[in-house]
């Protein structure tokens, strides 16, 4: 059984300030990518959902996965941190066997 990523409350109460006062809010779309200096990346940006989405909700806000990206997001944890060198959102992932110095690449 593949346990889906998790969003932390912060991740979604980011993602609501983001969308606060939006016409139309948008979900926030968690990817993996071939490429970056570890063999895979993440892509994280605002996105609309596809039919084939995973779907993730909280504080009235959606945080989506496509099925190309779920295995490599198994049981990984969507996070947001807001630290010295910026803010963002962070992905805690158990299945990265090695990550970049920025986070933004791993391999598995």
């Amino acid at each position: 059984m593949n346990l889906p990523p998790q969003v932390t409350e912060r991740a979604f109460a980011r993602l609501a300030e983001i969308n606060d006062g939006a016409d139309d809010p948008q979900a926030l779309r968690v990817a993996v990518e071939g490429g970056g200096c570890s063999g895979f990346q993440y892509d994280i940006r605002l996105d609309a959902q596809a039919d084939d989405d995973l779907v993730l909700e909280g504080k009235g806000q959606r945080v989506l996965v496509d099925p190309v990206s779920l295995p490599f997001l198994e049981g990984a944890v969507i996070d947001f941190a807001d630290e010295l060198i910026g803010a963002r959102f962070v992905i805690e992932n158990p299945n990265a066997a090695s990550s970049c110095g920025c986070g933004t690449s791993f391999s598995i």
